[in-house]
């Protein structure tokens, strides 16, 4: 199975591109850190990211989510986002990267969990704010450029994912993956 990353700038409709690439016949697997915010702010915490926890919870999250999406019957999976996502929201946040975020980045890549490959979704100009998304358009592009050096101080290389139509960015990625030799299973209606 060859798994691979969708990241980038926060607002930038990784969202939507993930929700066309499962139609198309991809697996798919969800972002860890927005459903640890929503959890967080299911049970009033306003701000779950302040939380001494919130890098670990994260990581443990995407790493369940990895072991449970291995069994899937399908050749090709994307991520939305990755534990070396994990390493720059640490970063960002100015939060320590923790023994568990290490750990688990040293098993994604000695175990080359994901293709080297990753889709770097390009900013379409603004930023949405959402319960999860509390930044700024400004934040949000200082935040996309700890996330481009961070994957690449940790040996990806990034394929950029231009803002451009959903349709447009879709085709672009399935491209790049079809190149690698696996075509998807179609969707079952």
């Amino acid at each position: 199975m060859r798994r691979y990353i969708l990241t980038g700038t926060p607002g930038a409709g990784k969202t939507a591109i993930l929700r066309c690439l499962e139609h198309l016949g991809y697996g798919v697997v969800e972002e860890a850190a927005t459903a640890v915010i929503a959890r967080g702010q299911a049970r009033g915490e306003t701000e779950p990211w302040t939380h001494a926890s919130f890098i670990d919870d994260i990581v443990d999250l995407q790493h369940q989510r990895q072991v449970q999406s291995s069994g899937a019957d399908v050749d090709v999976q994307v991520y939305d986002r990755s534990p070396i996502c994990t390493h720059a929201l640490a970063s960002y946040l100015g939060q320590p990267v923790s023994r568990a975020l290490s750990a688990e980045i040293e098993r994604v890549i000695l175990d080359e969990v994901y293709d080297r490959e990753v889709f770097f979704v390009r900013s379409l100009g603004f930023c949405e704010p959402t319960p999860a998304r509390t930044i700024s358009f400004a934040q949000s592009l200082d935040f996309e450029r700890v996330h481009e050096s961070t994957y690449r101080a940790h040996g990806y290389e990034l394929v950029d994912v231009a803002a451009d139509t959903l349709a447009h960015r879709v085709a672009a990625i399935a491209n790049v993956i079809t190149a690698g030799g696996t075509p998807p299973h179609p969707a079952a209606d």
